[in-house]
């Protein structure tokens, strides 16, 4: 299956499949799982569902606060491995990991010392604050050993090794499901932990998770995870290169990171009604954003091992088709997934104006997600090919100069519908994609890291110019 201009469909295609499909069902499970997690906690109440939601938006804040060094790790470990230099890969991930794990402990210690505060930054409501403090006393133990999954993870997909994730990710959910109905209810003549058993079930199945990620690692005799010498063997010049790279990813996320947070703190001052179909909401969008990893694993991995091996052209082609095959695939997912909204919504207790609210969210954001996904498509294809500082000025730009101010006027000046202040998060989408489309046909992200990718840059570029 070959086009008019001799691009291998067939082969590209089946690479895809191979990378993407394991992410995209690893994210489909944890999500799955996250959905019956809140189905089992509706009969607790709506406040009880919209202070969890709110937890987990400090969740993603930790979230920001690594995925900077997840996107860089990634650059460095698809780049070397297509390179095939394991010492930079050791190294490289030595020093993601210890990263990570500054980010990991200092956010475990602010859920279990400070969940008072943490809290009152995300509302304003008491009795929701009440019910996250008990929620983050207990899942604050689970944030280490999360980032460690997401560390050991990222490195074994950078290096085409997806199954041993999803082989995890199905242990932990089934962990955590079971769990949840064992600690939440009081089943086995243990008590009833109400949304404190949601967290000790979560933190039990981020303990299985990493567990089998480690004895299948070790199983399969995967070498890099184990190489503990070597992660630490790091050069001045490393820790720059490395540096260099990551820092505009670092600051990228962050900073979204942050204006992300102050955007949950203006919806966490609505009604509660709001918060409690925010909180469904966020859960759903974890469908979307599943099937969206698949590609973005895809893209970093397609596009980074080129550009490592000094494969430019390659990469430059294998880019420019990902990014369309994301959109039409979260298309697809969008549409099924509205038209089954009203058994989601119900089972997860949303009825009368959250269930309205929860309606209209879903409408707007899947109107908003197809371009949204191919702009993240894109900004990981630069991110892995080299290029971290166009995607990251562009998105911070916007965010800063344009959605920010536009969600705390209408939802704290203007007092605006809450479906209104909820479609100003997506406003600078289709500006930035026609933006990313051109950066895109330029090809001036392909920026190599590893000498091969470099000694093919000059004429990488000549063609370029010609074209």
């Amino acid at each position: 299956m070959h086009r008019s201009s001799g691009f291998p469909w067939k082969g590209f295609l089946k690479r895809i499949a191979v990378i993407a499909i394991p992410v995209a069902l690893q994210n489909l499970l944890t999500t799955t799982g996250s959905m019956v997690d809140t189905m089992m906690i509706a009969p607790l109440g709506e406040n009880t569902v919209g202070a969890i939601g709110l937890c987990a938006q400090f969740s993603s804040l930790m979230f920001s606060g690594y995925w900077g060094f997840v996107g860089g790790g990634m650059l460095f470990f698809a780049q070397y491995y297509g390179a095939k230099d394991d010492d930079g890969i050791d190294r490289s991930y030595g020093i993601t990991l210890s990263c990570m794990m500054t980010v990991a402990f200092t956010f475990a210690a602010l859920a279990l010392l400070a969940p008072e505060w943490v809290m009152r930054v995300y509302t304003d409501k008491a009795a929701i604050q009440e019910i996250g403090v008990q929620y983050l006393r207990v899942i604050g133990f689970a944030y280490p050993l999360q980032i460690f999954s997401m560390a050991m993870s990222a490195l074994l997909r950078s290096t085409e090794r997806v199954r041993i994730p999803f082989y995890a990710a199905i242990a932990s959910v089934f962990t955590n499901i079971a769990l949840n109905w064992v600690f939440i209810y009081g089943r086995f003549g243990l008590p009833a932990m109400g949304v404190r058993g949601a967290a000790l079930a979560t933190v039990c199945a981020a303990f299985v998770n990493a567990a089998v990620i480690l004895l299948c690692a070790r199983a399969q005799k995967y070498p890099y995870l184990f190489h503990f010498r070597k992660h630490f063997r790091w050069s001045k010049a490393a820790i720059a290169l490395y540096l260099q790279r990551c820092f505009p990813i670092i600051c990228n996320e962050v900073m979204i990171g942050v204006a992300n947070m102050v955007i949950n703190m203006v919806l966490g001052r609505q009604s509660e009604q709001a918060i409690a179909a925010t909180a469904v909401f966020r859960t759903l969008e974890g469908l979307v954003i599943g099937f969206f990893a698949g590609f973005s694993n895809a893209a970093s991995v397609l596009v980074g091992t080129s550009v490592g091996a000094g494969e430019l052209e390659t990469a430059y082609e294998r880019a420019k088709r990902l990014v369309y095959l994301c959109g039409s695939c979260i298309f697809v997912v969008c549409i099924a997934l509205l038209s089954v909204h009203k058994p989601l919504l119900t089972a997860m207790s949303l009825s009368g104006e959250s269930f309205r609210i929860g309606v209209g969210m879903l409408t707007i954001y899947c109107v908003a997600a197809v371009i949204r996904m191919c702009n993240w498509t894109q900004n990981d294809t630069y991110r892995s090919a080299g290029d971290a500082t166009f995607g990251t000025v562009l998105e911070i730009v916007f965010m800063y100069a344009l959605v920010l101010p536009c969600v705390c006027l209408s939802g704290l000046y203007f007092k605006a519908p809450y479906l209104l202040i909820f479609a100003c998060c997506y406003i600078d989408e289709p500006i930035r994609f026609v933006l990313m489309q051109r950066h895109m046909y330029s090809g001036k992200w392909v920026r190599p890291v590893t000498p091969e990718g470099q000694a093919a840059l000059p004429a990488f570029r000549e063609r370029r110019k010609k074209k």
